[in-house]
């Protein structure tokens, strides 16, 4: 009989294998990814393992595996949001360098430096609603079923969004590293 079985409500059963997986569980994440965020991922897994509890397999063994696996998919997950992030930024820059006819192959590249930089700087629902318009090529009412706002929400939204990379465009140090954004409004002007 397993563990699983033996306890008697859902919340001992989970509470059970909490206690026998977390030690390792943390072990497991700090050694693949960056140590400061082990203990938010641990528990972002632990949410997801209580929700999707009844699918947890009934043996100790064969349950922590299953924890270790949810842990796995939502570390590659954060991993490909990351590198989506960073190529929808490269693609922005592409798209501005074709865009521009004439110019000198130097001033191509500092415009994609500038615009990198400038991107780096903007608020992550500012990327969000400019890549939802500019790469997806969504209108307001689609793009904003995709956030879940209205289509005026959104319209305002990427009127932000377009106004604040002006903005960082034009203000953009030439020597200076970017700092991501780390509220919605940081790079706004309303």
């Amino acid at each position: 009989m397993s563990y699983l079985s033996r306890a008697p409500d859902r919340e001992e059963a989970f509470r059970a294998l909490y206690e026998s997986a977390y030690p390792d569980l943390l072990k497991f994440v700090q050694r693949r990814a960056d140590a400061a965020n082990a203990e938010d991922i641990v528990a972002e897994a632990f949410l997801t393992v209580w929700r999707r509890f009844s699918e947890a397999p009934k043996h100790q063994e064969d349950a922590r595996a299953w924890v270790f696996g949810i842990t796995r998919n939502l570390m590659l997950n954060a991993r490909r949001g990351e590198q989506r992030r960073q190529a929808l930024g490269v693609r922005l820059a592409e798209v501005t360098v074709t865009s521009q006819g004439n110019s000198s192959h130097a001033d191509l590249v500092t415009s994609r430096v500038d615009l990198g930089r400038a991107w780096a700087l903007l608020s992550e629902v500012h990327q969000e609603a400019l890549g939802l318009a500019i790469f997806e090529n969504l209108a307001a009412p689609q793009a904003a079923h995709v956030v879940g706002i209205s289509p005026v929400a959104f319209r305002l939204r990427l009127t932000r969004a377009r106004r604040a990379l002006r903005l960082l465009l034009d203000h953009v140090p030439q020597n200076e590293s970017p700092t991501p954004a780390t509220s919605p409004e940081k790079a706004t002007t309303s």
